[in-house]
């Protein structure tokens, strides 16, 4: 969408211990990325370090940017730029009005927004969903996609939703928040229970009985594919059960977006343990109370890194039929089918592409 545009704009990747600052302009980063400690303990350590950071960042530029615009922990008010009281970034406490604060210190617009809807975002407009309407037109078929279900796999489960290529933010903020929906088996917690890097640990400790054991994640990949010991099977067990989990609340979600699916993220490394998981929750039976069953979605799911399905994906079923009192022939694709990728652009620079598109977005919006 804006990968010839000009317009430089200032991106932050924030974590609780780094923040990670840049620029990008034409949909490239053009600066090599500066880290600084986040000083998460002290709210004015921490927007000193904010302004350091975007400061150097400015004065590696040749032109003057047009925009700040990145990803930040909730709960928040986006819109307004006014962070709540974070988890991880112990500082915030009460409303602090980082967008306005930030606005003051360097005169251009500044953006905020989550990670997962600016990963949604990035893969809308440059990634997976792009990439699958090329591969449609290609083949001379009628279907085009417009909406996308964006979910992350990493400290925590992220997700945001983009509608006819709007960025769906809620009224609240809280549009495309996957992580509160109900635990399919644990019906009293989230589903962020059982998806994230804390619920891998922790399901991997359940199911060996090694309550002394503290690996990680890669670990316990490591353990699944049976190049470190370790009980394989509870490994295994470890991601289909995250698998099984995501699939439930990504059916759920998906129902509503009805669009495509592309997940991102630090745990997407073990898609071939937890993705046969996710098919089987997407594309299993639900039923009535008079025992009749059909299939849970209407769509079909597909799982785009298959080559095999993402042919099927893309062949549809499309034929021409008659339009009634004449002569002339259109062409109709009657399988209603959705498609589930892993991001090939990486979380990372999703949500810098999505920061960067978001606020160059909401400028032009601003000009009209």
């Amino acid at each position: 969408m804006y990968q010839f545009d000009k317009r430089i704009v200032m991106t932050l990747d924030a974590g609780g211990t780094n923040f990670v600052f840049s620029a990008v302009q034409s949909n490239v980063e053009i600066v090599t990325p500066i880290c600084l400690t986040s000083n998460a303990h002290d709210l004015d350590k921490c927007l000193e370090t904010l302004v350091d950071g975007f400061t150097q960042v400015k004065n590696l530029l040749t032109d003057t940017p047009v925009a700040i615009s990145f990803a930040f922990p909730g709960p928040a008010d986006y819109v307004n730029g006014i962070i709540g009281d974070l988890g991880n970034l112990k500082a915030f406490r009460g409303g602090v009005a980082l967008g306005p604060f930030l606005n003051e210190k360097f005169g251009i617009p500044v953006y905020i927004n989550n990670d997962g809807d600016l990963f949604a975002y990035g893969e809308a407009i440059a990634g997976v969903l792009p990439e699958i309407n090329r591969k449609l037109a290609e083949n001379g078929s009628p279907k085009r996609f417009k909406n996308l279900l964006g979910v992350t796999f990493g400290t925590g489960f992220g997700g945001g939703i983009v509608i006819n290529g709007k960025v769906h933010m809620g009224d609240n903020g809280a549009g495309g928040d996957v992580w509160v929906f109900r635990h399919k088996k644990h019906r009293n917690c989230i589903t962020e229970e059982s998806v994230g890097v804390g619920a891998i640990k922790r399901m991997y400790t359940e199911f060996s009985g090694d309550i002394a054991s503290d690996l990680s994640p890669k670990d316990i990949y490591d353990i699944a594919e049976g190049t470190k010991e370790g009980n394989k099977e509870a490994a295994l067990k470890t991601f289909s059960e995250m698998g099984e989990e995501a699939g439930d609340t990504i059916a759920h979600a998906i129902t509503l977006v009805d669009g495509l699916i592309v997940i991102g993220g630090g745990l997407t490394g073990a898609s071939k343990f937890f993705m046969p998981a996710i098919m089987e929750e997407l594309n299993g039976t639900i039923g009535r109370l008079n025992g009749e069953t059909f299939s849970r979605l209407q769509m079909k799911a597909y799982n785009l890194d298959n080559v095999q399905e993402l042919d099927e994906f893309i062949m549809g079923n499309s034929s021409l039929v008659n339009v009634p009192g004449t002569t002339k022939m259109v062409n109709y694709d009657s399988a209603k089918r959705i498609g589930i990728a892993i991001s090939k652009l990486g979380a990372s620079k999703a949500v810098a592409l999505g920061a960067y598109a978001f606020a160059l977005n909401l400028l032009d919006s601003e000009e009209v």
